[in-house]
């Protein structure tokens, strides 16, 4: 073990550095930051904070080896990209441990979701990367013109808190299999997982400087890396508001910008829903993770006449949902991911109770002095109106708002009131009505008679102030390449349009 490693569990140990030109590096100006257990507060690690100087050192590494990767065959990409998965897979209880250490998510959900998510994604777009074509444009007769897809260069790309190992595939695949290299900035409180994966990616045998992780403030190394000159495009995943600074940052190359931005999801559940379905589904589409999720279900939108009967049960399904130590196997939901978040969350009660919302369960953290350490917040339920705050503001955590609506067009109205656009469920049995509500939802993504459903194939991204871009499938291949046409004159003549 490493001077520079953390071992905080018997056989757990943390790595601490930046990873920079395939090498992990102490940060130049010597800064740390502090690595906390939700659970209970208390400190997993220092680790290195990544600073302007950083960035630029891992920017110039990335250059650096862009050239080779990029002339690399892409089956060749792609099989470091499928060992990785494996090697995933068979690191999968250390990462599990780790991230459920690190974010508070229940470690039964890490074992059975996140890192299965993640392995995959590296899998398929180890699959994809030999499988991106280009075009052949039919044009005038004695010329050809073909199309290729080109990857852009260096990318920047900053990952959020609440899913960091998953998301940190979801933004590494298609950037590695379409010839790019990276510089990725984890979020600063939980940086853990992703240096685990720049591990693991020096194991199976990544050129060095391919991939360059610095974990660091936003305000600092995030701003450095969207404001650099020499980085081709940045891809972000975060509030809308640190996605609009994003935007300003990038103006200084007009560098290409990818969002996926936070949610506000409608789940609408019809008087013809599969109540039971519906109900379980509604409370994994707001309790996972503690709700700590961009596509999370924060709104549910209930016909008027079965309303009472669905609370009944989705209120008692809430109160007994198991709140407790993440790294227990038998918990359901754990810590909110910082106390700052928690008191953020806290917050947004006292909102709901000022504008006339009404409690039905939760709103104060669990009574349980075993948890009081920690950054624990009881699922929560209100009944509100479609403007209310906390049903137009994005809440991010265990807290779902109630509204009651009379017929379709009121559901589509109710629906389609706020700003964001990423994710929504609707539960029917009418097979019209589910396809009309889903063309006509204002968002991304919709779920019908089922939520929060994702694969490495199918393009996840939202509209309006849920961002702008796709990831996942052939549409993240083309968000990290660039059409290159090219025309030959094959015959050698002239266009008469030339002639004088």
């Amino acid at each position: 073990m490493s001077t520079t490693e953390t071992q905080v569990r018997p056989g757990l140990q943390i790595e601490t550095r930046l990873f920079i030109g395939g090498e992990f590096v102490e940060a130049a100006q010597g800064g740390t930051i502090p690595v906390t257990n939700p659970h209970d507060n208390s400190i997993l690690a220092e680790v290195s904070e990544a600073t302007a100087a950083d960035i630029d050192r891992a920017v110039a590494a990335a250059r650096e080896a862009f050239p080779a990767w990029k002339k690399m065959s892409a089956s060749d990409r792609g099989r470091l990209l499928l060992k990785l998965a494996d090697a995933i897979e068979a690191d999968a209880e250390y990462l599990a441990q780790l991230e459920s250490l690190d974010t508070g998510h229940p470690i039964r959900d890490v074992r059975n979701l996140d890192i299965p998510r993640t392995a995959a994604c590296f899998r398929y777009f180890g699959g994809i990367a030999d499988k991106v074509e280009g075009t052949v444009v039919p044009v005038d007769p004695g010329f050809l013109n073909y199309v290729l897809r080109e990857p852009l260069g260096v990318v920047g790309q900053i990952v959020p808190w609440n899913f960091p190992l998953m998301f940190t595939s979801w933004k590494m695949g298609p950037a590695l299999a379409a010839g790019n290299t990276v510089v990725l900035k984890p979020a600063e409180i939980t940086p853990l997982s992703a240096l685990r994966v720049a591990k693991l990616m020096s194991d199976v045998g990544f050129p060095k400087g391919v991939v360059n992780i610095v974990p660091g403030y936003g305000h600092v190394a995030g701003q450095h890396l969207a404001e650099h000159r020499q980085v081709a495009k940045i891809a972000f995943t975060g509030s809308t508001a640190v996605g609009r600074k994003i935007v300003q940052a990038s103006a200084t190359n007009l560098k290409r910008v990818q969002l996926e931005l936070g949610g506000k999801g409608a789940n609408i559940v019809f008087e013809d829903a599969p109540l039971e379905a519906a109900v379980m589904g509604s409370a994994f589409a707001i309790f996972h993770n503690q709700g700590q999720a961009c596509i999370a279900g924060s709104r549910l939108i209930l016909h008027e006449k079965i309303a009472d009967q669905f609370l009944d049960k989705f209120v008692a399904l809430a109160k007994s949902v198991k709140i407790g130590n993440p790294l227990d196997p038998t918990t359901e939901m754990g810590p909110l991911t910082s106390a700052g978040h928690r008191d953020r969350v806290l917050a947004y009660v006292e909102v709901a109770k000022e504008q006339g919302g009404r409690i039905l369960t939760g709103g104060t953290a669990p009574s349980n002095p075993d948890l009081a350490k920690g950054c624990y917040v009881e699922p929560t339920i209100v009944e509100a109106e479609p403007e209310h705050r906390v049903c137009q503001e994005e809440v991010f955590g265990p807290f779902v708002t109630v509204t009651r609506f009379k017929d379709d067009a009121d559901a589509m109205r109710i629906a389609n009131s706020t700003s964001y656009g990423l994710g929504g469920g609707l539960w029917t049995t009418n097979l019209k009505r589910a396809h009309m509500f889903a063309r006509e939802i204002r968002s991304g993504m919709i779920w019908i008679n089922s939520y929060k459903r994702v694969h490495p194939g199918s393009p996840f991204g939202g509209v309006g102030e849920s961002g702008y871009g796709r990831e996942m499938g052939f549409f993240a291949m083309h968000e990290y390449t660039e059409a290159h046409s090219v025309w030959v004159n094959y015959d050698a003549q002239i266009p008469p349009f030339y002639k004088r």
